[in-house]
């Protein structure tokens, strides 16, 4: 009995030995938080996991006097610059971090920085995203204003085929060249397995959060760039064609229910950005202003909507601005239409 209990533990040391020394080393080389003083700050600072980008909106007196960011990574990972390390920004260069995992992968992050300059856009220039390759708008000089549901649809199993996702580039334009398609399109199997039958076509300003699209989409859809001063009116041009049958979330059809695209604008307080379960309802709303009617417009259509003021502010508040497009008005729920089809050029805020 002696013996065979010997044997069993000699044999448990070895396999628990052998274990702990097969263990693999962490593979991850991710940037986990990137942490800056408030007071340098007119944006929380976003960390685009998808696409390996750190954006920044500072203030002037952070590019004045430099930042000194905190930084976690993935377990066992370094990076370089290194956490705690001063680093003296300029908005004209690319800044880059470079993180290795413990096994010695390396990951690269550009930062980006974000303004609060000019806030007019005709949709000239759009970028095709390396790895699932959907395109995405560059204004400005900048292609981290804009952003859409497409990275997270990307994770879906959709096609890789810019066509194949619910915003592209169209050529059917009001000025210039190109304009911003939003068309609503079928799930796929991987998203109705999650309730998810139909993806509206959406452009927002903002950023997109990868890590909450399948679980928690609607906070996935994070509103808002910095904004200074007394917005007047939204300005821009549309055409609309909403799909033939119109269905619930389920995927049912509705008889008789006509699909609308939605076209507005939210001023809010704060460097927190807003999501699609508070863009409407949220007490930090200063002003909006939102296109009255998306019903059908075959040619293009102009709107110039004044500012509603929702509570009092003097312009001098940190603040942000959201615009927001679908193609199905309930988009957010997954209702609507599957061909729906919102075309965007030429939008502006004027001061």
């Amino acid at each position: 009995m002696k013996i065979r209990k010997l044997y069993y533990l000699t044999t448990l040391t070895i396999l628990l030995h052998a274990c702990i020394k097969d263990a693999p080393i962490n593979p991850e080389a991710d940037i986990e938080t990137f942490t800056i003083e408030k007071k340098y700050l007119t944006a929380d600072i976003f960390i685009d996991q998808a696409n390996k980008k750190i954006m920044l909106n500072l203030t002037p007196a952070a590019f004045k006097s430099g930042v000194t960011p905190v930084i976690t990574t993935s377990a066992g990972a370094s990076v370089s610059p290194g956490s705690g390390d001063s680093l003296h920004l300029d908005s004209s260069r690319v800044s880059e971090y470079v993180v290795t995992a413990a096994n010695g992968n390396k990951k690269i992050y550009t930062v980006e920085f974000g303004g609060m300059g000019i806030w007019k856009w005709d949709f000239e220039t759009w970028l095709l995203q390396d790895k699932d390759k959907y395109q995405y708008v560059e204004e400005h000089g900048s292609s981290s204003f804009w952003s859409s549901g497409n990275p997270g649809i990307a994770l879906s199993g959709v096609k890789k085929d810019p066509m194949e996702y619910p915003l592209r580039a169209s050529s059917d334009a009001y000025h210039g060249k190109s304009s911003a398609e939003l068309v609503t399109r079928t799930g796929t199997a991987l998203s109705a397995l999650l309730g998810i039958k139909l993806f509206a076509g959406s452009l927002f300003v903002g950023v997109f959060d990868s890590r909450n699209a399948m679980t928690a989409p609607l906070t996935a859809t994070q509103f808002g760039e910095p904004y200074s001063g007394k917005p007047l009116r939204f300005v821009g041009y549309y055409k609309y064609q909403p799909g033939e049958h119109y269905q619930d979330k389920a995927g049912n059809i509705i008889a008789g229910m006509k699909d609308s695209c939605s076209v507005y604008a939210v001023l809010f307080k704060g460097t927190t950005r807003l999501d699609a379960t508070n863009i409407h309802t949220s007490d930090r709303i200063l002003a909006t202003a939102s296109i009255p009617d998306g019903g059908p417009r075959t040619t293009w259509t102009r709107f110039d909507i004044p500012f509603k003021t929702v509570q009092p502010y003097t312009g001098t508040e940190k603040m942000m601005m959201a615009i927001v497009a679908s193609s199905s008005k309930d988009g957010d729920t997954y209702k609507g239409a599957i061909g729906s089809r919102l075309v965007l050029d030429s939008l502006e805020i004027v001061k």
